[in-house]
């Protein structure tokens, strides 16, 4: 049974498979070990980026194409709940819509990107899609009508999903049950059904494929797999999971405006968690994705700490102050980057592979 659900793709490393099951159990009951706001923030910040990245991974990855336009496709999926909910109102059918017909703009233009960019060789592919990740995040901003502009667009949820709505008198576990809850637990199902189909595609014959352009494109079209073919099939698969995920962050913020949904900052973050994680590891975007969202969302808090406890040493406590998080954060990515080159998980299989060949244990 297990064997189904992984796909066959097991960890691998017991140190891996323990790292996960901490992951899968802190996520699963975040909202009663981690009480507050900011904290279920994260966790649901967490399991956006968790099927963001490993989205992006099948493309990346797997298939060895670098491509910058996978936010735009995850802005299309915030963007498509978010216009129906507005336009249709608060209601399961508007927000069905919205998801449904964000998967099929995103199905068309990942498509029409992948006809008429993947036969171009790296660099230039690269570009292309950053040209056209450009362009459509100006189309957001300038077509206020429909996307809000740079204001964005705030809009309801059908009833279960609202803060305000309440499905139990008394808190449970010093928890609330109001409709916040239910959101979570929404993303969590959804976050874990995608991660667990994502597995599914590259351990199936198929996945095997886009491993096999990434090793050598070449040597896989003489064997007579159309490159191409399979090429733009896994640009389309990423870009309708990385839709899914922005119908998560939509649900989750009841907001999407450009900065929220199509920054290029977002792109980057996603290419940070990836290397962090480990490129070609489904795995590796839920341990990077911890991570980094973790050192996002708390570092400054440390920060604050450390700065605070050093006050009697002027040039440690400047050092240290919260303002310079973000040089922080980047040393902390070169330091992953140095000691983990082949990512956490990548590092962790090869220990454990290592031991086995020396008769140990992983």
């Amino acid at each position: 049974m297990l064997n189904r659900i992984l796909s066959n793709d097991f960890p691998r490393s017991r140190i891996l498979a323990a790292l996960l099951l901490i992951v899968l159990l802190g996520l699963a009951f975040a909202p009663f070990l981690f009480p507050g706001v900011k904290a279920l923030n994260v966790a649901a910040k967490v399991l956006i980026f968790v099927v963001l990245v490993a989205s992006f991974d099948l493309l990346l990855g797997y298939t060895g194409v670098v491509s910058f336009a996978h936010t735009m496709f995850f802005g299309i999926g915030a963007y498509g709940v978010a216009i129906a909910s507005t336009r249709m109102g608060p209601t399961w059918v508007a927000l069905a819509a919205g998801v449904v017909g964000a998967l099929l703009v995103s199905l068309l233009l990942s498509l029409a990107v992948g006809l008429f960019s993947l036969r171009v060789r790296a660099i230039f592919f690269a570009m292309i899609t950053l040209a056209v990740a450009a362009a459509f995040q100006t189309l957001a901003s300038q077509l206020s009508a429909f996307t809000g502009g740079e204001d964005g667009l705030s809009f309801k949820l059908p009833e279960l999903l609202r803060p305000s709505f309440e499905w139990g008198d008394e808190p449970f576990l010093g928890v609330d049950l109001d409709g916040r809850l239910i959101s979570y637990y929404l993303l969590f199902v959804l976050a874990v059904t995608l991660v667990l189909a994502l597995l599914r595609i590259v351990n199936s014959p198929f996945g095997r494929v886009l491993q096999a352009i990434r090793e050598n494109e070449f040597r896989t079209e003489a064997i007579g797999y159309r490159v191409v073919v399979y090429r733009t099939l896994s640009s389309v698969l990423s870009a309708l999971f990385a839709c899914m995920a922005g119908a998560m962050l939509a649900v989750w913020l009841r907001y999407n405006g450009p900065d929220t949904s199509l920054s290029f900052e977002i792109m980057m973050d996603v290419l940070l968690i990836v290397v962090i994680g480990g490129m070609g590891t489904i795995y590796g975007s839920a341990i990077g994705a911890v991570l980094f969202v973790l050192a996002q969302s708390y570092l400054q808090d440390l920060l604050r700490l450390g700065s605070e406890a050093a006050a009697s040493v002027p040039m440690l406590s400047a050092l240290l102050s919260p303002n310079r998080w973000l040089l922080w954060l980047g040393l902390l990515f070169v330091l992953s980057v140095y000691y983990f080159p082949t990512g956490v998980v990548g590092r962790l299989r090869a220990r454990a592979i290592r031991r086995q060949s020396l008769g140990g244990k992983a």
